[in-house]
């Protein structure tokens, strides 16, 4: 008896052959000679198109991905940037017994004292932002030298601090950008210590967060295009900019934390979604594209006993296994490659 794969039009992307040859039926070649007269009960044609794996999933609109600030120092805190305001480059983010705590612009944390001596790339990215703010007399380079002290020096004045020449680690925050504060972790008057969270940011443009499973990693291509669809059905694009690898935290304690993918998208047209925000949309990923490529209903694969894949090429009244190499599966179409198969050409399916 002839089998087939029958997939209907609502089918879940299949993206890979493995996946489909479980329920692909098997045929010998004496069964195939056999049933080769015999017609199919419908036919499908052969078409040359474009196929993408894509996949939707539900994502947020605000601003970005939450970055959590825990602070170096032990004291009271005793200011602290209000929620939705937006901290520049030199800004204060939070006061440690009436101290601040600075944002830089970099991608490289703080994780030293830097000192006359001392040499690097944090060194670089320091002394850029410094120039930034308007201290000079040094060069900008990989060499914190006496001349950047000095420079040092008259920043730590301007800002109420000790004239020590050198900066502690626990003394700025950096972040790519101008920072959004989405929400406050510890209020004023509260002693904190080391490692203490006291507030969150964002980043400043309007972006979506998705949080995909480990098992999904092939959607997140950096730098990929995704549609968005908001909450009243209208569409507008984005670009995916930054994917994460994240641990979530466990339920309960009897439960294991899990691994998970959290993406980044920023708006092509930032001025689509209005004044949405925390706002669920679907976002479409497209995983991978084949162009050009000719394309039959699932359903018309044959799993051969021989191994591989074929498919029954109707023509004059008569049916004929063809054997095919099969590529992207995608939207309940699979891509085939053979010598003896053309486009518009009939293969046989399921009724």
């Amino acid at each position: 008896m002839r089998r087939r794969l029958a997939l209907t039009a609502a089918a879940v992307v299949v993206t890979g052959a493995v996946a489909a040859s479980a329920a692909i039926g098997s045929r010998g070649g004496e069964d195939v000679l056999a049933e080769a007269a015999a017609l199919p009960p419908d036919t499908a044609e052969v078409l040359r198109q474009t196929l993408r794996d894509t996949q939707s999933e539900t994502g947020t609109l605000g601003h970005g991905a939450d970055t959590t600030v825990a602070t170096g120092l032990a004291g009271t805190l005793t200011g602290v940037a209000e929620a939705g305001t937006t901290v520049r480059r030199g800004g204060t983010l939070y006061r440690i017994d009436d101290t601040p705590v600075v944002l830089l612009y970099g991608g490289l944390p703080a994780y030293r004292v830097l000192s006359s001596g001392a040499s690097g790339r944090d060194v670089l990215q320091f002394e850029r932002n410094l120039w930034a703010l308007g201290y000079r007399g040094f060069t900008v380079d990989r060499e914190y030298t006496s001349a950047t002290a000095t420079a040092v020096r008259a920043w730590q004045d301007d800002l109420g601090l000790d004239e020590t020449g050198t900066v502690e680690p626990a003394r700025v925050r950096y972040a790519d950008g101008a920072s959004r504060v989405r929400s406050l972790r510890a209020a004023k008057g509260d002693a904190v210590r080391p490692g203490a969270e006291i507030l969150a940011l964002t980043g400043r443009e309007r972006a979506v967060t998705v949080t995909l499973p480990v098992d999904d990693r092939r959607l997140a291509k950096k730098g990929a295009e995704v549609g968005i669809t908001l909450p009243d059905d209208k569409t507008t694009t984005g670009r995916i900019t930054d994917v994460e690898t994240v641990v979530a935290p466990a339920e309960d304690e009897r439960s294991d934390p899990e691994t998970e993918i959290e993406v980044t998208i920023s708006l092509d047209e930032p001025k689509d979604v209005g004044s949405l925000d925390e706002a669920s949309v679907s976002v479409a990923f497209t995983a991978k594209v084949r162009k050009d490529v000719l394309a039959v209903p699932v359903g018309a694969l044959l799993a051969l006993a021989e191994g591989g894949y074929g498919v029954e090429v109707v023509e004059n009244g008569a049916a004929r296994i063809v054997p095919v190499e099969t590529g992207l599966f995608a939207g309940g179409l699979v891509e085939v490659t053979s010598a003896e198969l053309a486009e518009g050409d009939r293969v046989g399916v399921p009724s």
